[in-house]
């Protein structure tokens, strides 16, 4: 689950799913609003132009032990090859995709203000297998374990649209 880099999460699956449609899930808003997020959050996409120098807003409701939270999420795609590639920055902001700093939303101080999201597909027929590399954010850490759940909610999605 770790490429070694102490600064990143990487998380290899092999899904059930052509690439095409694991690729939907990726781009397409409202497929994307499907899965994303850990357990207990609903997400609300803003904007997700996926051209490459688009925009992309996100917002996640989130239940947490302090009680509901709303988070917003922006960024900019570097790179968007169709069905094999992707490539995003994303960083804490405000609900016009004002870039805040971290501990202005109670993160730590250390954590960085964007990171970068690369997500690479390979087509094996009727399945596809996935990496997802987030750079900025720590193996093991709550963002690793948000993604690990969000990646199990996107493999039940993709099984429940197959059947």
């Amino acid at each position: 689950m770790s490429d070694g880099r102490s600064d990143s999460v990487v998380i290899e699956r092999i899904v059930d799913a052509t690439v095409d449609r694991v690729w939907q899930m990726w781009t397409d808003p409202q497929q994307f609003a499907q899965w994303y997020g850990p357990d207990g959050s609903t997400i609300q996409v803003a904007k997700m132009d996926t051209s490459v120098g688009g925009a992309r807003l996100v917002r996640m409701d989130v239940d947490t032990p302090g009680g509901p939270r709303r988070m917003w999420f922006s960024g900019e795609h570097l790179e968007v090859i169709d069905n094999k590639r992707l490539v995003y920055t994303e960083s804490m902001s405000d609900e016009h995709g004002n870039v805040l700093a971290p501990s202005d939303i109670g993160m730590p101080a250390d954590h960085p203000v964007t990171t970068q999201v690369v997500i690479e597909l390979e087509d094996l027929g009727d399945r596809t297998k996935m990496v997802l590399t987030h750079i900025g954010v720590p193996s093991g850490s709550p963002g690793a374990t948000g993604w690990i759940m969000a990646l199990d909610k996107l493999a039940l999605v993709l099984a429940d649209s197959t059947t």
